[in-house]
């Protein structure tokens, strides 16, 4: 990563408030994935997913280097979340993937954003992608009829293109069969980032990338075999260094008690700051060195196991040089996705720096 920011140590001054943890987005990353996934898709255009606020990333600067990077749209799960990227990307094609409420029609009219439709209402006076369920069992037409004037686009989503592909190349089927007298007129597309990946007959007209944008793999493992970059690192130090003796524990619950002699660290982020109590057991880096979490997480703190005493100041890679949010969904029983959503600096708490290179 170019232009790395750093998380301040030591006293900043008697009026200052320090950060306990830092958040840094990339968006040369960003930029680099873009341009990796359009080469991956070739002819098929590449739509980033920019929703949830970018996959808690920042949907503003992300959605700026994505398009920068070969995106030709921008994703959303609502009207809401298109407000603000209108107003930042004025040129910017936008459409919002999930249902508009009658009332969002003319701010989406007025705002010159695309909308999803599910069922047999069609709005008027915005261009139209009509959403076909081909087995994902949530919003979507049964079936396809006679697309309107308005409608520019035809859509499904997978439901398991990253763990099962053979009930994606079923959806897929379904979908093309519905589609084809369309093919050619209308905008076709279905693929995720799993499927536009590994999926080669889902890029279609265009793919919705979203996590893989992010530098995250889409089916849990390693991004970088996709030739992707993560984008989020997220960085804190040593507040305080202990030494237990045997018998002694660190944490609610007494879940670690040492065996013997033990040096720990105190890492001050917890959940309230996205670091899951289910993590548990996963690693990070202090002073590049890999250490396990150890004891309950917190609200406010983590502590990990040192091999040995470290100065209070020593940096604490959570995420990043090889510490991946794929690692640690590993621990916790859950996906990327939701981990990247939720780490945040918090007013009072954290920092947020935004590099590009």
């Amino acid at each position: 990563m170019g232009a790395r920011a750093t998380l301040p140590t030591g006293r900043r001054g008697e009026n200052a408030v320090v950060p306990r943890s830092l958040v840094t987005i990339d968006l040369g990353a960003v930029r680099h994935n873009a341009r990796t996934l359009a080469r991956v898709l070739g002819r098929s255009e590449l739509w980033a997913v920019v929703k949830a606020d970018g996959y808690g990333h920042g949907a503003v600067d992300v959605a700026r280097a994505a398009l920068e990077g070969g995106a030709t749209a921008l994703c959303v799960a609502t009207v809401g979340e298109a407000l603000p990227l209108r107003a930042a990307h004025p040129g910017a094609r936008i459409l919002v993937l999930g249902p508009a409420e009658d009332g969002e029609v003319a701010l989406a009219r007025e705002a010159r954003l695309e909308v999803t439709v599910a069922d047999e209402r069609l709005p008027e006076g915005v261009p139209l992608h009509l959403k076909l369920d081909t087995g994902m069992g949530r919003w979507g037409l049964a079936e396809l009829g006679e697309p309107g004037p308005s409608v520019v686009g035809l859509m499904t989503h997978f439901a398991t293109a990253d763990t099962d592909p053979a009930f994606a190349g079923e959806q897929l089927d379904r979908f093309l069969r519905a589609t084809e007298p369309f093919a050619g007129r209308l905008a076709r597309h279905a693929a995720n980032s799993a499927a536009a990946l590994v999926l080669p007959d889902a890029r279609l007209d265009a793919a919705r990338c979203g996590i893989a944008l992010y530098g995250i793999d889409p089916l849990g493992e390693d991004a970088s075999r996709f030739g992707l970059r993560p984008v989020l690192r997220w960085e804190s130090e040593v507040a305080q260094v202990k030494r237990l003796g045997r018998g002694e524990s660190t944490g609610y619950g007494r879940r670690f008690v040492a065996a013997e002699a033990t040096w720990i660290g105190i890492v001050p982020v917890g959940y309230a700051d996205g670091f899951r109590r289910d993590l548990t057991g996963t690693e990070v880096l202090v002073g590049g060195e890999p250490v396990p979490v150890v004891g309950a997480v917190s609200m406010d703190a983590i502590a990990v196991l040192l091999p040995g005493p470290r100065p209070t100041g020593t940096s604490v890679t959570l995420v990043g040089d090889g510490i991946t949010l794929e690692r640690h969904a590993t621990v916790a029983g859950t996906i990327g996705y939701e981990l990247a959503c939720a780490i945040r600096a918090a007013p009072g708490r954290g920092a947020r720096a935004v590099v590009d290179d």
